[in-house]
């Protein structure tokens, strides 16, 4: 079983059937996920399965990018692997030119809390990544009004 943190490696095309059954089991977000804008990676282990992912979308004028598909194989969970691909998609986003982060959370507010995020404005986010997959999902279908947006900067 790995222990150390491995290397991220950006997921292909090929990788999108295992990655949306992988996130579908963690009950996350599947949709989008072949989106040219969304900056995708994965985790595997030894053997190639994966066993972690995380990802961002950014705006349209590069200042903002929503975290999304942050997810741990439940066999992995509480060894620091969340921590260490929320970081890896917050490093890549700031490379990328964002300034904010922004993210939607029902269920991990004090996990995203320890990264230094706050509860945001969820309008606010809507404004700032309109042109996002999820966000426009989101308020296509509903959910948006049922989401938690949270925020930090970069």
């Amino acid at each position: 079983m790995d222990t150390a943190p491995a290397p991220f490696e950006a997921a292909t095309t090929r990788d999108l059937p295992a990655i949306t059954a992988f996130l579908a089991d963690a009950d996350l977000t599947v949709s989008g996920l072949e989106t040219p804008s969304l900056r995708l990676w994965v985790r595997r282990d030894s053997a190639g399965a994966i066993r972690g992912t995380t990802a961002f979308e950014s705006s349209g004028n590069r200042r903002h990018a929503l975290i999304r598909s942050v997810a741990v194989d439940a066999r992995d969970r509480g060894r620091g692997w969340g921590r260490a691909l929320a970081l890896f998609a917050l490093d890549r986003a700031a490379e990328d030119g964002a300034r904010t982060a922004w993210l939607f959370s029902r269920r991990s507010g004090p996990f995203w809390q320890s990264l230094g995020f706050e509860i945001a404005d969820r309008d606010l986010l809507a404004e700032s990544l309109a042109d996002t997959s999820q966000v426009r999902l989101f308020v296509r279908t509903g959910q948006f009004e049922r989401e938690v947006a949270w925020s930090r900067a970069l």
